[in-house]
């Protein structure tokens, strides 16, 4: 869905789940006639479900879901995860994206503008809309609620999402099953709100692999914070992103199978309105050269880690530093290759690169030293080696995989090329993130 995904304008969702020992009844809703956000109509009001009381029934069998992630940094772009949706469940690809925290799908209701994906679009039942006076409502549509001019609670609830690639999905908010097994081999399936996306533009309207995006920031509407709230699972999410040349990896939703030990772990830093994985200001040092003098870290920005970017963007000041170490590094043993456009800087060895392997050794690590402010934690250390930030072109050059952020966010945003062979766990549920090197490619015993 785009090489940067980081939310620019604040939206979020409700997910879902899944039948087997557990089912849940919901009894009849009204119609919600579908229609375009700028056509007038009425709808009528739905009947919520009982979170709570589904929460009870369901305790006894909170564990974890297990997802395979498919997909690559390069030439793809993109890391996505099977969903099951609807009644008969029906497959769709979401992209896996923690820098947002809407989850929607490319919808037939009808589509105004979509693109060509690998399945077809979502067909929403006119039963399963969401009232614009439902709380899940007033957190989508957040701050910028007022222009959606929710009049009464027999309307839809509209959203309009842009991302910082320029994409944007318009649509709104229906409720339909989500198919889900958890690791003690229950599967369940309640009803849970998602977008359904009939206006793609930018990025999105071009054709792609996935049929929509599973948004896991840390806001109230997102999969696994709804999850939590019906007593499902912790709202914890490990991602792990295969290393070594190797595709895909896997994703857990649930605190069953975080590490008990070695892991590093960082607080998050959050406030009333940030949903980022955001865990401020760091020592940066390629090879042993620092990018900014010790003590002086802040200049540099803070840190988001966002697996919907397939690349790391770096501030103007911190990407600039780091540049300026890497040509260092290189000296003239490399020339740099301005005819090739896959990526800003590109390098030409005496002959061409077949793989990564063949042209780390004129790089450096970047590692990025977090320094603990508390007397209860430790410093953390994440060390990224030439393999976390180089890509091989078709030309047979190797190219710097870390970019200029400037026009995108007031960050640093650690993305997948540099998460590769690390479980990172984004544990919402004691507000702090962490990772472990590992082994992706194998899914984890349960």
């Amino acid at each position: 869905m785009g090489v940067l995904k980081t939310l620019l304008f604040s939206v979020g969702f409700v997910l879902t789940i899944f039948r087997g020992l557990i089912s849940v009844s919901l009894g009849a809703a009204d119609v919600f006639p579908i229609y375009p956000k700028n056509e007038q109509f009425e709808v009528s009001s739905l009947v919520e479900q009982d979170t709570q009381r589904i929460g009870r029934r369901l305790q006894a069998a909170a564990k974890t879901t297990v997802f395979n992630v498919q997909g690559n940094v390069f030439p793809d772009g993109i890391y996505y995860v099977i969903a099951y949706i609807g009644n008969p469940a029906k497959e769709y690809y979401l992209d896996v994206d923690t820098g947002s925290d809407l989850t929607w799908l490319q919808c037939d209701a009808p589509c105004r503008s979509c693109a060509k994906t690998t399945h077809k679009y979502y067909k929403p039942n006119p039963r399963s809309g969401v009232s614009c006076n439902d709380p899940l409502c007033v957190a989508v549509q957040g701050p910028d609620r007022r222009r959606y001019n929710c009049q009464s609670s027999n309307q839809q609830c509209d959203y309009d999402i842009k991302y910082a690639d320029g994409g944007s999905s318009m649509g709104f908010l229906i409720r339909d099953a989500f198919t889900v097994k958890l690791t003690n081999g229950t599967v369940i399936r309640p009803n849970s709100a998602f977008g359904c996306g009939y206006d793609q533009a930018g990025s999105l309207k071009q054709t792609q692999i996935t049929d929509g995006v599973l948004g896991l920031s840390g806001g109230p509407s997102s999969l696994p914070s709804q999850w939590e709230r019906e007593g499902l699972i912790k709202n914890v999410i490990g991602i792990c992103i295969a290393g070594g040349g190797k595709k895909g990896g896997y994703m857990f939703f649930g605190d069953e199978l975080v590490p008990t030990s070695s892991m590093s772990w960082v607080p998050l830093l959050r406030g009333p309105t940030t949903k980022y994985y955001h865990v401020g200001a760091a020592q940066m040092i390629f090879g042993s050269k620092l990018l900014a003098k010790d003590g002086d870290e802040r200049r540099l920005g803070g840190i988001i880690f966002d697996t919907g970017s397939s690349y790391t963007y770096f501030t103007k000041q911190a990407y600039d530093a780091l540049v300026a170490a890497v040509k260092e590094s290189i000296g003239k043993q490399l020339v740099l290759d301005s005819s090739d456009r896959v990526l800003p800087l590109c390098w030409q060895g005496k002959k061409k690169f077949r793989s990564i392997a063949d042209a780390k050794l004129y790089f450096k690590s970047l590692t990025f030293n977090f320094k603990s402010t508390s007397p209860y934690t430790r410093n953390a250390q994440l060390v990224i080696p030439p393999e976390g930030y180089l890509i091989i072109s078709a030309k047979g050059n190797v190219c710097l995989g870390i970019l200029d952020g400037t026009s995108v966010a007031p960050y640093n945003v650690i993305g997948d090329v540099s998460l590769q062979g690390y479980l990172v766990v984004h544990d919402n549920s004691n507000n702090r993130i962490g990772w472990i090197n590992t082994d992706c490619s194998r899914l984890p015993k349960f």
